[in-house]
């Protein structure tokens, strides 16, 4: 018997709450599904059911809202750029969103996507043909990790460029569910654990991020890939300093979450670098090698520290 089949087309934030409940857990919602379509296609995203959101007016628009300045989840990567106010104040997240994908990709992911891509593993993401002959791992239904042995723990990586630019600035992220409207630090939503890499409902759906106004921002951003354009992280590193001299570091490819690091500027860089590296909990499941990627953190951050504070 075929598994039926649904697409869902929802023009209001409630809509597709009430679809999701209905559809219980064979359901994914659908923005720019520039990661949603590519599971789906190698096998890794099974849910019968789709839910398109990107009718849904209420998750567009940038804006300012008091202290802070909301970005809607479905506003698109390649379109941040237009914006004035990010342009002043929030320049990373640009550079951030330009470093994602292809340009084709970038003119269709959302904001709100990237934040929320799948984590990915070189032993996880590949075709069902390729993981049934290997065997499957913890993140496909099987009881092992591949890379490294271990039968507790997954260690796939968070690989969106978009967060750590975000939360290196501080940002919040807000979602609706059927209990209501929730709100909070970016980074608390990330777990730690590659199975489950998010804590927010499978219901929910994020509706906006924010930044917050007037903290004048010096930022420094690094990706390390293969190639310049199509390629997933191996490693991202945001670093920023407010004008109350708070330094944040906070970096992707390299956990399951990210690694976040805070401090002044005026701190001991050593000592920032090796907490980063040590909180760091990169495995050799990527096309570069963990001790390639721990030694990269310490070049990116060395770099990111000389263009914010520079020797006197």
């Amino acid at each position: 018997m075929i598994a039926e089949k649904k697409y869902i087309l929802a023009t209001t934030v409630q809509e597709a709450i009430e679809q999701a409940v209905a559809n219980k857990e064979n359901f994914k919602y659908l923005a720019g599904g520039t990661d949603v379509m590519v599971n789906k296609f190698q096998g890794n995203e099974t849910s019968g059911c789709l839910i398109d959101i990107t009718k849904i007016t209420e998750l567009k628009g940038i804006a300012k809202q008091g202290d802070f300045l909301r970005i809607g989840a479905l506003e698109i990567l390649e379109e941040l750029k237009f914006n004035s106010i990010i342009k002043d104040e929030f320049s990373m997240l640009i550079e951030a969103a330009l470093s994602v994908g292809s340009p084709l990709i970038r003119k269709t992911a959302t904001i709100g996507g990237n934040v929320l891509c799948e984590n990915r593993c070189l032993f996880y993401n590949q075709s069902e043909w390729w993981r049934e002959s290997i065997g499957y791992c913890l993140k496909c239904d099987g009881d092992i990790c591949i890379a490294t042995g271990g039968k507790n723990a997954c260690f796939s990586e968070l690989v969106s460029d978009t967060a750590p630019a975000l939360i290196a600035m501080d940002a919040e992220i807000e979602y609706v569910d059927e209990k209501g409207t929730h709100r909070q630090k970016l980074e608390k939503i990330y777990t730690g654990d590659g199975v489950k890499p998010r804590n927010i409902p499978k219901n929910a759906i994020v509706t906006s991020l924010f930044l917050p106004l007037n903290r004048g921002f010096k930022t420094a951003f690094f990706k390390l890939r293969e190639r310049e354009s199509l390629e997933f992280t191996s490693l991202t590193s945001a670093v920023t300093v407010d004008k109350k001299c708070k330094l944040k570091i906070a970096l992707s490819g390299v956990d399951p979450k990210p690694v976040v690091i805070e401090g002044k500027i005026e701190d001991d860089k050593d000592l920032l670098i090796k907490k980063a590296i040590k909180a760091s909990r990169a495995v050799d499941n990527d096309m570069y090698s963990r001790k390639y990627r721990r030694e990269m953190i310490s070049v990116y951050l060395q770099k990111s520290f000389s263009i914010l504070n520079p020797p006197k």
